[in-house]
């Protein structure tokens, strides 16, 4: 739970401070090949900082508090595309979503998984093994 805090903690100061390609320059990237080129790997790890952001701090997490989340999530979503003119229930990557639904739906009582991409058939597998 700590850790989760931290990383809380640190997107938020991540977001707030940002990272200039000068300061990204001096670091060692700990996870990067040692054959990249430097100044190209502090391009790709630097970015701007002064990016809004809102942390929420609950007392506890109950079904009230959670509902009242969600609300707060779905007022965002609602006004935000009423402000830039979009309606923002209305996603195409979703319709995507839901096609690909009705097409697993039923292999998911038959366990069928021919004709399905290596990662969704190990899923559905997996999934349907426990």
């Amino acid at each position: 739970h700590r850790k989760l805090l931290a990383n809380c903690l640190a997107q938020s100061q991540a977001l707030m401070q940002g990272k200039t390609a000068a300061e990204a320059l001096t670091e060692k990237a700990p996870t990067a090949s040692a054959t990249l080129d430097r100044e190209v790997l502090a391009r790709h790890r630097s970015f701007p900082g002064n990016r809004p952001s809102t942390t929420l701090v609950l007392d506890a997490l109950t079904p009230r508090s959670l509902g009242a989340l969600i609300a707060l999530y779905e007022h965002r979503v609602f006004v935000t595309g009423a402000l830039w003119g979009i309606n923002s229930f209305d996603q195409w990557g979703v319709e995507l979503g839901k096609a690909l639904c009705n097409q697993l739906l039923p292999r998911l009582d038959s366990g069928d998984t021919s004709g399905l991409d290596g990662s969704t058939a190990g899923l559905l597998k997996r999934l349907l093994a426990a």
